[in-house]
């Protein structure tokens, strides 16, 4: 059963886009949304997205590729992408898990993440890459 979300069904194929929709991307998530987080790291903290994850090859840019702009610090592992027109948050490749990407779970069409009760926090901040 695929979970839904503010009454939408989230299907195995989904898409997502930033604010100004220059850029699109195409999600496969066959178990629906799972274990979406925050994560309370200096970035993530400031930027409040809810997070969901898929593996590298179920994220694929469909439309945009030239509109998003890299953000990296620390230790440069993530790579968190962002619109260069409309500046919204759409996507990065995971420091915890690099075979992941986390998505922006706030640009996903047709649904509003809010709805999601208790979604548990990732503790950024004590990362063990720091250590």
């Amino acid at each position: 059963m695929l979970k839904t979300i503010g009454g939408v069904k989230i299907q195995k194929n989904h898409h997502l886009s930033c604010h100004c929709g220059a850029v699109v991307i195409s999600l496969y998530v066959p178990n629906g949304l799972e274990s979406p987080t925050y994560c309370d790291c200096s970035l993530c903290r400031r930027k409040g997205a809810m997070i969901g994850h898929v593996t590298l090859d179920n994220l694929k840019i469909i439309q945009g590729q030239e509109a998003l702009t890299r953000y990296q610090f620390n230790t440069l592992t993530a790579k968190h992408y962002f619109c260069k027109h409309c500046g919204v948050y759409t996507h990065h490749q995971r420091r915890s898990d690099p075979n992941q990407f986390g998505f922006n779970m706030g640009c996903l069409d047709g649904v509003n993440p809010f709805e999601l009760k208790q979604v548990p926090v990732h503790d950024g901040v004590n990362h063990p890459a720091d250590q």
